[in-house]
């Protein structure tokens, strides 16, 4: 079997030495650099199957990086590592195109664990292109070209708040937990971080509900977590031909 290759992008050289360590022993073959620049030179010949990115890099910090690979339309899976507690620089990895973060300091097991729960959900993903269309009242969600419109004005969502939204609305009308949506979403449970559930549904109501405060799609189960509006007498979901 071919092994799967990561990328490591952090100034730490210490860092870099106790991940390429611990990835080489579980069966990835590693390469490193160490700012961000660098990753766009490594792209083409070392063609890794994940990045594992630091933030706060030199030349162009980690933000800049998934923007900009996600801009060129490259997928590659990154799990973001960060120093920062706070939960909204986290967020804006996520939402800027990382597939999962890691906070410093941390466990090399768990981040391999991450990087394998984030490359099974991408090998996944190609046979499960689901070509289906969402209507809820003037909210349509085209799943397959990933797309949503709201009053026949196109939305634009984040991936991870379009992933959102598209759980959201396979398990329309059912009560989801927060940490049934981490783990439906990100494929991983976050330590109990619920906070990220909390902020992208805060995101994702700003951008199609008339009022945050009173939503008419994506509902508060008060102690629970959320659930999309069930089908009205007008809504539909239908596959494509």
């Amino acid at each position: 079997m071919t092994k799967k290759k990561v990328l490591i992008v952090d100034d730490e050289p210490s860092i870099s030495m106790l991940l390429e360590f611990n990835l080489n022993l579980a069966g990835y073959e590693v390469r490193s650099v160490h700012d961000g620049l660098a990753v766009f030179d490594t792209l083409k010949p070392f063609r890794p199957d994940l990045i594992v990115l630091d933030l706060m890099l030199p030349k162009m910090d980690g933000i800049e990086v998934c923007r900009e690979l996600r801009r060129r339309g490259n997928a590659v899976p990154i799990v973001m590592l960060t120093a920062m507690q706070d939960v909204t620089d986290r967020i804006a990895g996520l939402d800027n195109g990382a597939d999962d973060y890691m906070t410093k300091p941390f466990s090399p097991q768990e981040l391999i664990s991450r990087i394998q729960a984030v490359l099974r959900r991408v090998q996944a993903q190609p046979g499960q292109m689901e070509e289906i269309n969402y209507d809820i009242g003037p909210l349509h969600v085209d799943l397959g070209r990933r797309e949503v419109h709201l009053n026949g004005s196109a939305i634009e969502l984040t991936p991870k708040e379009f992933e959102l939204l598209a759980f959201l609305c396979r398990h329309r009308g059912k009560v989801l937990s927060r940490q049934q949506l981490l783990q439906g979403v990100w494929d991983y449970h976050f330590l109990g971080d619920t906070r990220i559930v909390d902020v992208h549904i805060s995101h994702l109501r700003d951008k199609i509900e008339r009022s945050a405060r009173s939503p008419e799609f994506i509902m508060t189960v008060r102690n629970v977590g959320y659930k999309l509006a069930g089908p009205g007498p007008h809504d539909r979901k239908s596959a494509l031909a």
